[in-house]
């Protein structure tokens, strides 16, 4: 028997890379997963090779409409929702004085409106079985873990946008647990460090990603910068999208019952001091 079996999941952005391996170790400890996704083909590969039934969900989350189709989408597979995991999200850099409106905006959508709309969908699903179990003197912990990145927490010279947007998830991860804990929904946050994904390769051999409503942007740093991650990281290196999942999937799990509004840092010791 799996620890989460039986229990009902949603993660966004998990058509690859950390989103991905945190379905995958879901699924692999008993839960049903919603794979969310823009890319349709990636987030119907990787539900086709979870280790329980599981489901894809397609569509912009900021998309007016869109997160609250994806709640329904696990409600009406499964009849219920346990977990929520709010990974989805990318990077447009720039400094602040060349920063738009739009790019501002775009990140400020991604990474603050999507888990905030998610979570505001999600939260009669959360909420009220937890009133009925409450009054039945029963404790059944449910998750949220919300992705913000280091950059959100310390600041990061170049990412003025994405800092705004991932450093608003840690205060709507705070005042939600605020609100939820009475409910036993613990709710936390994991800041990633540099992890090997499509965002920290080679600039220009992973391709380009939509951003905003018409721009696109290449991913990937330039390879200088990566050059000199293992010098600013104690332990040495990135780490895999494997390991970085195994952060969300401890505070997925019963050993996060009395662990509540609170960020891990996930980053190989690199949260001890950060470039300005």
């Amino acid at each position: 028997m799996g620890e989460l079996d039986g229990k009902v999941a949603i993660v966004t952005g998990a058509g690859r890379g950390i989103g991905e391996q945190v379905a995958r170790k879901l699924a692999d400890a008993g839960a049903h997963v919603v794979v969310s996704d823009r890319d349709g083909d990636e987030a119907r590969a990787v539900v086709s090779a979870l280790a329980t039934e599981g489901v894809e969900h397609v569509g912009d989350l900021t998309a007016n409409g869109t997160c609250d189709e994806l709640v329904a989408k696990a409600v009406d597979t499964w009849g219920k929702l346990d977990i929520v995991v709010n990974n989805a999200g990318y990077a447009w850099d720039g400094p602040l004085h060349k920063v738009s409106d739009e790019q501002y905006q775009a990140m400020l959508d991604i990474h603050t409106v999507v888990p905030f709309r998610v979570l505001r969908a999600a939260a009669p699903h959360l909420r009220d079985p937890a009133k009925a179990e409450r009054a039945e003197g029963r404790e059944v912990f449910r998750k949220v873990v919300n992705v913000t990145s280091l950059a959100g927490v310390m600041g990061n010279a170049g990412q003025i946008a994405y800092a705004s947007g991932k450093g608003a998830v840690v205060g709507l991860t705070r005042a939600t647990a605020k609100e939820w804990g009475g409910f036993k929904i613990n709710v936390n946050c994991v800041a990633f460090g540099v992890i090997d994904t499509r965002l920290t390769a080679a600039v220009g051999t992973v391709g380009e990603i939509q951003a905003g409503a018409d721009a696109t942007i290449t991913l990937g740093v330039p390879e200088v910068v990566r050059q000199n991650f293992g010098l600013a990281i104690p332990l040495g290196r990135a780490a895999t999208a494997e390991e970085a999942a195994r952060g969300v999937y401890v505070l997925c799990s019963p050993a996060s019952d009395y662990i509540h509004g609170q960020v891990l840092n996930v980053s190989g010791g690199l949260s001890l001091g950060m470039a300005g």
